[in-house]
């Protein structure tokens, strides 16, 4: 009896230890970082180039699948009910955070920050907002004029209802008091299409989808909607240097697992991404994407997510579109 006390005690014990020592040994297998939107898309590159990197700094290869639909929020809600063993990752972006403005948890099948933990803010992206050159602005407080002497007469594109692009522009709407039309399309190539043709006359654009066409006069840049100079584009004013108060609009990708995942491996994983994301490897292969490295610990990823989180429900709110 005594012999199958103490067993059962050593059964406990070893339970109780493998835990620990899964955690320590940790990865001792391939990791995978869901993404919801397309290969080739921002999100996509920036977790296949930090993840090649984070690989060799960790010695595991880091695959990187690609699971697509409701602007990624069914990647979201695999990877919410995924093993908490940082196995399974996600790329986490502001498209979450608009959804959960937009629809409740339940629509969604999945709570972004309550069932997810923050790893990393990997990648932003510039947005700028561009004109076509009949418009007839050169800068924001010349368009802001405008709108406000004809309201309901300029067009500007979205890349779709609810989009990042559309609520950046809502919230230009709200700070700055002007009424412009919103024209959505399915994705940000139409829309560049109809702008240079003249059928539009603003966008609120990703900046790798608009920077050429700058370059060479067929659209006119007038900011960037980050909150600081991009390092991309330094030479565009922000939308608050350009005569718009408290405006901030960032296409960002971090790297989040499910919540309860270990902080021992929650710290792993973040020292091996700022790690990887301070490589000149990584540095030039993402900026010539147009897209800047961030970095930072899990904490300051979580302050940035409920930031962000009241910021879009305002807008969402603030533009009716609340569903």
């Amino acid at each position: 009896m005594k012999l199958i006390q103490a067993m059962a005690v050593a059964g406990a014990v070893m339970l109780a230890v493998m835990p620990v020592q899964a955690q320590q040994d940790y990865p001792n297998a391939p990791i995978h970082i869901v993404c919801g939107f397309a290969p080739g898309s921002t999100a996509d590159l920036s977790a296949r180039v930090v993840g090649a990197k984070m690989g060799q700094i960790l010695g595991q290869q880091i695959i990187v699948e690609s699971r697509l639909g409701a602007a990624s929020s069914i990647a979201g809600a695999a990877v919410a009910r995924a093993p908490k063993d940082g196995y399974t990752l996600y790329v986490g972006s502001a498209a979450n955070l608009i959804n959960a403005a937009m629809s409740s948890s339940s629509n969604l099948n999945f709570d972004f920050v309550k069932d997810f933990t923050p790893v990393t803010l990997l990648t932003s992206t510039p947005t700028v907002l561009v004109m076509h050159p009949d418009a007839g602005v050169k800068n924001v407080k010349e368009l802001i004029a405008l709108a406000k002497a004809k309201p309901d007469t300029l067009s500007f594109g979205s890349s779709g209802v609810a989009s990042s692009t559309h609520l950046a522009l809502e919230l230009f709407k709200s700070l700055a008091q002007v009424k412009i039309i919103h024209v959505p399309y399915s994705g940000s190539p139409p829309v560049v299409t109809d702008l240079l043709a003249g059928r539009l006359q603003g966008f609120f654009a990703p900046a790798s989808s608009v920077m050429e066409h700058v370059k060479t006069g067929k659209l006119i840049a007038l900011a960037v909607t980050e909150s600081k100079r991009s390092v991309i584009f330094p030479e565009l004013p922000t939308m608050i240097e350009a005569g718009v108060p408290e405006f901030e609009s960032v296409l960002w990708f971090g790297i989040v697992a499910p919540a309860g995942t270990p902080k021992p491996i929650i710290d792993k994983l973040s020292k091996a991404a700022n790690e990887a994301l301070k490589s000149d490897e990584v540095i030039n292969a993402l900026k010539t994407q147009s897209t800047a490295t961030i970095g930072g610990s899990p904490e300051d990823f979580g302050r940035y997510i409920a930031a962000e989180a009241k910021r879009w429900v305002t807008v969402v709110n603030g533009a009716g579109l609340k569903k």
